[in-house]
């Protein structure tokens, strides 16, 4: 049995890599399933530099097991890319949800419908065994909303308005099924899975 440690305690999270990934023979646990201590600081610029950050760090802390770890947020075009890497402290550390969102919705106050396009994005790092990596990454596009909608979702959820819901719905108004099937993070397991899918 070949043991993937999840960089991550989200047990939604977990559930998801391992349906996503459910190759024979393979188990996944998070780090407090294995008792392993790994809070690095996430400092890099980019998702693609965060996740590593978290892959290398439970890999060493594990003792060498392979590592799958992610990195997510939000980016809208005419902010720059930002949040970003913010995403999750956009309003200042230690904000909500509800902070996030009203700070996001003040940066677009006089920006029209046609200029608020962005994308969840995720990019996922495993760190095999042997200290090789492979790399995926997922988005999903769309544009931020006037106002809150939706209680299926968190973080900028209710805002997101994705383009391959015609009708309308923010993500946060999508069952998780449907949520999933879409998603930044659903989208990039599943280019991982075929990645590694080629190397076996």
């Amino acid at each position: 049995m070949k043991t993937i440690v999840i960089a991550s305690n989200n047990a939604h999270k977990a559930r998801e890599i391992a349906e996503a990934l459910d190759f024979p023979g393979w188990e996944f646990k998070t780090l407090r399933q294995l008792g392993i201590d790994s809070d690095p600081v996430e400092d890099a610029d980019t998702f693609l530099g965060n996740a590593r950050i978290k892959a290398l760090a439970a890999h060493e802390a594990s003792g060498g097991k392979a590592v799958l770890a992610d990195d997510s947020g939000l980016e809208v075009d005419v902010l720059d890319g930002a949040p970003g890497v913010y995403s999750a402290r956009y309003a200042g550390e230690g904000a909500t949800d509800a902070d996030n969102n009203e700070k996001l919705l003040s940066a677009l106050a006089n920006v029209s419908d046609r200029d608020r396009t962005a994308r969840f994005a995720c990019t996922l790092v495993l760190v095999d065994e042997d200290g090789s990596e492979t790399v995926a990454r997922g988005t999903i596009e769309g544009r931020i909303g006037h106002e809150e909608r939706g209680s299926n979702g968190f973080g900028y959820d209710p805002l997101f308005l994705p383009d391959v819901f015609a009708d309308g719905r923010t993500l946060a108004e999508a069952l998780p099924e449907e949520k999933n099937a879409v998603s930044h993070r659903g989208n990039a397991l599943r280019e991982l899975r075929s990645k590694l899918e080629a190397k076996r």
